[in-house]
């Protein structure tokens, strides 16, 4: 009865071994496949050194850090090249598809809008997104308001109980285009004298 229990351990060891093998090599096999373009590999955390003109992607999963080598870098990474080593850095903004540096986008992911180097879910005041681009444009940077004009009705400054008073300023003529957000000049009523002293006062 002995003799069967040990003959049973001994064939249960053998088919652990032979798993653990077949495991090994699969594990290798994989091994080389994520080690593409590394000069130094582990078997547990992937790539630690890639070639010269390679860049080296570390991600991590739950607390296992990976590495691969690869020739551009993914959506939401940038590449910057070391002494040492290459390695792609993670945009800062979770929005941000495209980075030329870590605080500084390039393109923002669907449903965000881009504004110097930020991304934004709709383009800040005085801004407009371009047609076919779902970047932000300023569209008014003018110059400073004059002081109001007189307060007139129909080129009278007096004899009437309200008037308008206008005021301009600088536009660029490329703002000119969106008037309504970046008006040149502006009115508004005013309140006139009724009777002129010495009678009827015209403008101009």
């Amino acid at each position: 009865m002995q003799w069967i229990i040990f003959m049973l351990l001994l064939f249960i060891g053998s088919v652990e071994m032979l798993t653990q093998n077949r495991w090994k090599k699969q594990a290798s096999a994989g091994l080389l496949e994520n080690c593409t373009g590394c000069i130094l590999c582990s078997e547990d955390n992937g790539c630690i050194t890639c070639h010269h003109r390679l860049f080296l992607l570390i991600w991590r999963d739950g607390i296992r850090q990976f590495g691969m080598c690869v020739h551009t870098c993914p959506p939401g990474y940038f590449g910057v090249r070391g002494l040492e080593v290459n390695r792609c850095t993670k945009c800062r903004s979770p929005s941000c598809e495209s980075c030329f540096s870590r605080d500084f986008c390039m393109k923002c992911k669907d449903k965000f809008y881009l504004y110097k180097g930020q991304c934004f879910r709709q383009c800040p005041p005085s801004t407009a997104a371009q047609s076919g681009t779902r970047e932000c444009q300023d569209t008014c940077e003018p110059g400073p308001w004059s002081e109001w004009s007189a307060c007139t009705h129909e080129n009278r400054t007096c004899g009437c109980k309200w008037g308008t008073e206008t005021r301009v300023r600088e536009v660029p003529e490329a703002a000119r285009e969106e008037g309504a957000a970046c008006p040149a000049q502006e009115s508004r009523r005013c309140r006139m004298k009724k009777h002129c002293p010495g009678g009827e006062r015209r403008v101009g």
